[in-house]
């Protein structure tokens, strides 16, 4: 039998299964969080001004996206827990940990480009908007993925989009006036 290549997060066969298509939500769900955690990091040190050290930047995105993917993780023990009434099986805990650690990799483009601004190529401040833009951009791409996924007429994917985006301006406003 020929093994099915395995299916990226977002471009699930026809034939996925109920189980493929909820782990494949599930760890773009974690993206999504890791990315808005990241995007709120940058931005509210990017309003600090170009006296930032770059390593300190990255390590301040490094433990506040770890922090909240292993705050996801913590919740996705304790509601299996309350809901199956038992601990996670190996492979149901394999899952949970590979979408946490998956998500790590929304901060790839931030992190190359802070430790490029740490051997003096760029600003901090350049590197941290590159890093906003990436985010906002891996962002989009998602949110049209999804979309554009759905049986829905033009018009309403245009709403649906529109919708989506308003509320990712709205996470991002929230998070700026927190700062």
């Amino acid at each position: 039998m020929a093994r099915r290549d395995e299916p990226s997060d977002t471009r699930l066969p026809d034939d996925a299964t109920p189980d493929e298509r909820r782990e494949a939500g599930d760890r773009l769900r974690e993206r999504i969080y890791a990315t808005f955690t990241a995007l709120a990091i940058l931005m509210a040190l990017n309003g600090h001004g170009d006296g930032l050290d770059p390593l300190n930047v990255l390590l301040t995105l490094l433990i506040s996206v770890g922090g909240v993917l292993l705050a996801g993780l913590a919740s996705d023990l304790i509601s299996h827990m309350i809901v199956h009434n038992t601990v996670p099986s190996a492979r149901e805990f394999r899952h949970m940990v590979a979408v946490a650690s998956r998500a790590l990799t929304v901060i790839a483009v931030p992190a190359i480009m802070l430790l490029i601004a740490a051997g003096g190529a760029v600003t901090v401040h350049t590197a941290m908007t590159v890093g906003v833009v990436a985010l906002i951009v891996s962002l989009a791409v998602i949110a049209q993925l999804a979309v554009k996924r759905t049986n829905l007429s033009s018009g309403k994917r245009i709403l649906v989009l529109a919708a989506i985006v308003a509320l990712g301006v709205a996470v991002v406003a929230l998070e700026q006036l927190a700062h």
